[in-house]
């Protein structure tokens, strides 16, 4: 077999893993973030002053938010269920640090601490977590893009064939439940009004990157005989293609509805959906081409799961936009995000008891049919991720009420109550205070330049596929190769943030 088909059979035909085993995995990510957040404010807590140092800053940031996932997806993988344990662990005993310390300055009993932290006053300009989130999942699929072709990621993380849930699997969706968040019809505010079809007129001008970026890879995979695994999207089609219709057909749905009412039309396109799979032949079509022996003749044969998948990613992001909306009505105290997390938790255990009964009764999750389990899955996983955002951002507000003056980059704003006086045992933050630490903030420099960090991880994948032997690599080099690769990635978005640019030219 060429080098080529050789990379192609080392993706192909897989399984997926454990629903159980991804939601292990992606429990790290918050757990990191908590972990960095303490360290900062222990830090805070012994020299009395944040750490300011640019190039500290970003070793930090790179060591505790992206390095742990290299080795998890690695030479760590066969330990994963353990590693959240031993995060938490580390977690719990710098606050037990923090605390005690407090502990000796004030006499507050704990519990008066909690009563004025659920009345503490938040930033409702601001969600940090909806921030991270599309972040960490833009971080975790550039990091799966190269580990996939390196032995030493597990197969079982990989993108399932057919059924099955894998890791990658996972970020596919993800990635779309994080732009629908912040699609401009979830961001339009309630009390202006547009012209109905305004937003897809911006959306029409803002996918032609998108679509410039799919017709780029189409050109340059044929191009240089770059391994493809057509059962993904098939023969032409790709990601971005996929992302640049979904935004255009969404946004011509919410001209045409109402925006408030878009989980109807979500639930009715994933169910109409699955139906016409179950009642037709189009599943056979889907998995098996027009003549049942996998033909590939003609565009719509040749492109079948990225043309089909398409109804499944839709009613993906048109449920999120119906989260993006609720996540964005006014909660400006602790106490509103505790019983947000709280109906969010009830949503979540609906969900993955639905995806039991639809995996059971219906059809397996499949990434490659985009099918009415694949949707509820990628929605319960999506928002559980979530949760554990939000409830680690509580967790560094109330840590920061614990050391005065000490501040966390995209972490929530302290603010004021509007019309009244400052409670005792909380300190109102100036919101310029959290902004001088953001030129440190990896997270911050990522999320200004998402599709360029993307575009970028996509280019330097390809350069170490074509320069390297990666399915003979050995351990050593392959941690070697992924953290520079991350880290160059990583370099990049700061140095850019640092000088105030952002990539956007629509």
């Amino acid at each position: 077999m060429s080098q080529k088909h050789l990379k192609e059979a080392f993706i192909s035909n897989l399984n997926g893993t454990s629903l159980l085993e991804i939601s292990l995995g992606l429990s790290l990510a918050p757990l990191c973030l908590l972990c960095r957040g303490l360290l900062l404010i222990l830090y805070h807590l012994h020299y009395g002053k944040p750490l300011r140092s640019r190039k500290y800053g970003l070793l930090l940031d790179f060591l505790v938010l992206v390095s742990p996932f290299l080795f998890s997806c690695t030479v760590l993988s066969p330990i994963i269920c353990f590693m959240p344990t031993i995060m938490g662990a580390f977690c719990a005993g710098m606050f037990s640090k923090i605390y005690s310390q407090r502990k000796h300055e004030t006499r507050v009993p704990f519990r008066q601490m909690v009563k004025d932290f659920q009345e503490t006053h938040l930033d409702p300009e601001y969600i940090p977590a909806i921030t991270v989130f599309r972040v960490y999942v833009n971080m975790l699929t550039s990091i799966g893009i190269l580990a996939v072709d390196f032995p030493q990621y597990p197969r079982r993380y990989a993108k399932a064939e057919t059924y099955g849930t894998g890791a990658m699997d996972f970020g596919v969706g993800a990635f779309i439940f994080g732009n629908a968040l912040v699609c401009p019809e979830v961001r339009q505010k309630s009390g202006v009004t547009q012209p109905k079809f305004s937003s897809l007129a911006r959306q029409l001008f803002s996918v032609w990157p998108l679509v410039f970026l799919g017709v780029g890879r189409l050109l340059s995979v044929k191009s240089i005989e770059y391994q493809e695994h057509t059962s993904e999207y098939g023969v032409h089609w790709n990601f971005f293609f996929t992302l640049a219709f979904v935004r255009l057909a969404a946004s011509l749905l919410l001209a045409l509805f109402p925006k408030n009412k878009s989980w109807i039309i979500a639930v009715s396109l994933a169910v109409l959906y699955q139906l016409t799979l179950n009642a037709t032949s189009l599943k056979m079509f889907l998995l098996h081409g027009s003549n049942g022996r996998d033909t590939r003749a003609g565009f719509v044969d040749a492109n079948r799961e990225g043309l089909l998948s398409l109804a499944g990613y839709l009613a993906i992001y048109m449920a999120s936009v119906q989260v993006g909306l609720w996540l964005l009505k006014c909660r400006n105290s602790v106490r509103g995000w505790i019983e947000a997390v709280c109906v969010l938790l009830l949503a979540v255990l609906l969900l993955f008891l639905f995806l039991h009964v639809s995996q059971t009764y219906v059809d397996p999750v499949s990434r490659r049919m985009a099918n009415l389990s694949y949707c509820v899955w990628v929605l319960a996983q999506s928002l559980t991720l979530f949760i554990c955002f939000v409830v680690t951002d509580l967790t560094l507000v109330f840590t920061k009420l614990l050391v005065r003056g000490s501040s966390v980059p995209c972490c929530w704003n302290v603010v004021k109550p509007p019309n009244t006086s400052k409670k005792h045992g909380t300190e109102a933050v100036p919101v310029g205070r959290e902004g001088k630490l953001s030129h440190i903030c990896l997270i911050s420099a990522i999320s200004k330049n998402q599709l360029l960090f993307f575009l970028l991880a996509n280019v330097m994948t390809g350069a170490v596929n074509i320069l390297i032997d990666t399915i003979h690599s050995k351990t050593a080099l392959t941690l070697c190769i992924l953290h520079l690769y991350m880290f160059f990635n990583c370099l990049i978005m700061y140095i850019l943030h640092a000088k105030n640019i952002v990539f956007k030219f629509w």
